[in-house]
């Protein structure tokens, strides 16, 4: 029979060896955690050279391309400053053009004012709103309108009467339908926008190979998967191209709606300074306008890479 004691010191041993064995088994966890976030730290690395590669290579493959624009603007610059330095009067008149130099004390003079950015807010506001409409319903209509004969038959003879229509011959008009000036300039925004996007969206569809179709057709698909996986994807090359250019004539008709009924705006701020006889104002208002439609632009590009990746992967 073991006495108390060596029945105590077998329980201390089992202890110990029980203590010892967790002890293992954490710093086992332990290593193979250390070894786990090692991993990951390393796969983060690779892939941050990887995009920083990425990165270098894109910019080496369009250095080129950005070194001829910037050479144009050098150009245009240094032609705008010798024009109006010496007064050129060849038919184009430039006396009363400001010089680059004015134009820069003006951009700086107004950009410690809350004026000129307030203008800005306003016009991106009605140009989003109205090109945002003008998507939805162009894109909707032109694949409406490019898969089914009877609504092609109904609504592109309507298309086609009021799309030469210009913008500003829609001014007066809008005053009048709609109640409020902001409601009218909104309105000629997306009439500006939605033309070139239900086209190039119709002309997307009529573009698609039938045979895409025919191949979803026998594989079971209904009229939704096939507007969905089929024609809307097919079509998406032709849709950013409407995009893109509703998106510049949406900035060309909101100017000229803004010019002439407007009280805030870009077009309201250029217009202005016009009357003011502020001409370096003028070319401040122009420059802004044109920086805003480029950003405009770039971004579309941006969304139809995102959206459209195996388009670029060829190029």
């Amino acid at each position: 029979m073991e006495t108390p004691e060596r029945v105590q010191s077998h329980f201390t041993t089992a202890d110990t060896k029980a203590v010892g064995t967790t002890t293992e088994t954490r710093a086992s966890g332990t290593v193979v955690h250390l070894r786990n976030s090692t991993g990951v730290l390393q796969r983060m690395q690779v892939q941050a050279k990887s995009q920083t590669h990425s990165l270098w290579q894109a910019i080496r493959a369009n250095a080129r391309s950005y070194l001829l624009g910037l050479l144009s603007l050098s150009a245009l610059t240094l032609f705008w400053y010798l024009a109006t330095h010496y007064r050129v009067d060849f038919y184009i008149r430039f006396g009363n053009i400001p010089d680059p130099a004015s134009v820069f004390e003006s951009l700086i003079r107004m950009s410690h004012t809350d004026s000129v950015f307030q203008n800005i807010i306003v016009s991106v506001r009605r140009v989003f709103i109205g090109f945002a409409i003008a998507a939805i319903l162009g894109v909707a209509s032109g694949l409406v309108i490019g898969r089914y004969t009877l609504a092609r038959d109904l609504l592109f003879p309507v298309f086609e009467v009021l799309r030469p229509v210009p913008a500003i011959a829609w001014v007066p008009m809008a005053i009048m339908l709609w109640p409020t000036s902001e409601s009218s300039i909104v309105f000629i925004t997306f009439l500006g926008a939605f033309f070139p996007i239900v086209l190039n969206t119709y002309q997307g569809v009529r573009d698609l190979d039938p045979v895409l179709v025919r191949a979803a057709r026998s594989l079971g698909a209904g009229e939704g998967a096939l507007l969905r996986e089929v024609i809307l994807p097919g079509a998406l090359p032709h849709i950013f191209t409407g995009l893109a250019l509703g998106m510049g004539v949406a900035w060309v008709s909101l100017i000229a709606a803004e010019m002439i009924s407007g009280q805030f705006g870009i077009g309201y701020f250029t217009w202005e300074a016009y009357s003011l006889i502020q001409y370096a104002d003028i070319a401040v208002g122009m420059m802004i306008i044109g920086l805003l439609g480029l950003l405009s632009s770039a971004l579309i590009r941006f969304a139809g890479r995102i959206v459209m990746p195996w388009v670029h992967l060829h190029r």
